[in-house]
């Protein structure tokens, strides 16, 4: 038995047939969406090799996502854009994107596992810490959010070509506080992040 299943066994064991996995990626960069999946995986198909989706590659990823879009009996998605994180928070944001995602179902759940969040629910549900090393349905959204959000970025990078999205997905690395700090903030940086609010007051102090 795959451990990452251990949680999904247990509770289709006692009757938990559409169990919802839900997690976010996205809080910590300072530029693009917040993206939450929220993932049902199939009781009678175990997909091999799936994990925390930061402990694989890219190429690795890819492929799981495919078959994750594949098997499972439901996967939702929800992007949070930065003007709502701005507007709400990161934490927030991540709780709505997670809500989002779950209540855009069509299938009758019946238990919620997500990653260390707690959520207001009329239907069980369990927060697990480190839930996406631990839970095959919490690792399986964590790729399907990790994919899709790493392609948005891929896809700005086209649009802004300077700023390097393709290599750092809106994090914060020297690159990318340079690339700032050189070319300005875009529409897709989050303004209640430090470091680009760094750049926003150097900008007006020179307006002014």
């Amino acid at each position: 038995m795959n451990d990452l299943y251990q949680y999904e066994h247990d509770l289709w064991a006692k009757g938990y047939r559409h169990i919802v996995g839900t997690d976010e990626v996205g809080r910590g960069p300072m530029a693009g969406p917040l993206v939450a999946a929220a993932v049902i995986l199939p009781t009678d198909y175990l997909i091999i090799g799936i994990n925390d989706s930061k402990k694989l590659s890219p190429k690795k990823r890819d492929l799981l996502f495919d078959e994750i879009m594949k098997h499972a009996i439901e996967v939702q998605v929800s992007f949070i854009d930065v003007e709502e994180v701005d507007r709400i928070n990161v934490y927030q944001a991540s709780k709505k994107a997670m809500m989002n995602s779950i209540h855009a179902m069509k299938t009758t759940i019946n238990y919620v596992l997500t990653d260390a969040m707690p959520l207001e629910l009329s239907i069980p549900c369990q927060s697990i810490i480190k839930g996406d090393s631990k839970s095959a349905s919490i690792a399986a959204a964590s790729i399907i959010a990790k994919v899709l959000r790493d392609r948005e970025m891929c896809r700005l990078h086209q649009i802004f070509p300077m700023y390097g999205f393709d290599r750092h997905k809106g994090y914060v690395t020297k690159d990318h506080l340079q690339a700032i700090s050189t070319y300005g903030v875009t529409s897709h940086h989050r303004k209640s992040f430090a470091p680009v609010q760094i750049v926003l007051q150097k900008q007006e102090s020179h307006c002014n």
